[in-house]
């Protein structure tokens, strides 16, 4: 698992067709992670954008992933170019500062960018896919590309639920999200707390 907490701004280096014998049509994404000190080992798990990657290659500050088809369809990584800067963040461990919340990495859906307020506070605001807005409450976590942040407001509309983020400098520096423009798309995961609250209280409602 992961908190959300970017540890280091990544950028694509290579996208190529993975090695042959790997899992089939997989796309071998490169990462150069600059002058972030860590290391993975070989099998290790790397947030990319929020998207729980296994490490399959390591060349120096470059760490190679193998991303399966469906990876690719239901994230934003199949829209990644070489140059794009990437969130990057190892997993957590028993001794982590939970400073931000748990997150997974398993990618619920993308959220696209319907406004940008950049003069003074800078604020974003986004339509969660489908029914995710259920799992989105005012002061409430999300993921959004990898990065905890907390949900300033919530708005229901008919076309799904659109939610602003305010984004403090700290985070635009050390992130890619002040890369982002109306249109975008961003990978999200919701707060899982809330999700298995809303599996139980379904459940329970089915039995009732």
């Amino acid at each position: 698992m992961f908190t959300g907490l970017v540890q280091a701004l990544g950028r694509v280096a290579a996208i190529r067709p993975a090695a042959a014998g790997n899992a089939a049509g997989a796309t071998r994404i490169e990462i150069d992670a600059g002058s972030w000190p860590h290391r993975p080992d070989l099998g290790a798990s790397i947030s990319v954008n929020g998207c729980c990657l296994t490490v399959v290659g390591v060349a120096g500050a470059v760490f190679h992933f193998d991303v399966i088809p469906q990876t690719l369809a239901v994230t934003g990584l199949g829209r990644l170019r070489v140059g794009d800067g990437v969130n990057l963040e190892h997993a957590a461990t028993p001794t982590t500062f939970l400073g931000g919340h748990v997150v997974l990495g398993h990618v619920d859906g993308l959220a696209e960018v319907v406004e940008l307020r950049t003069s003074g506070e800078w604020r974003v605001r986004l339509r969660l896919p489908g029914d995710l807005g259920v799992h989105a409450v005012d002061k409430g976590s999300i993921t959004l590309d990898g990065v905890s942040l907390t949900i300033a407001r919530v708005e229901d509309t008919p076309s799904g639920a659109i939610i602003d983020v305010c984004l403090i400098p700290e985070t635009l520096a050390r992130t890619n999200l002040a890369e982002r423009k109306v249109g975008d798309k961003l990978q999200v995961e919701v707060d899982y707390i809330a999700k298995l609250v809303a599996r139980q209280l379904e459940f329970m409602k089915s039995r009732a």
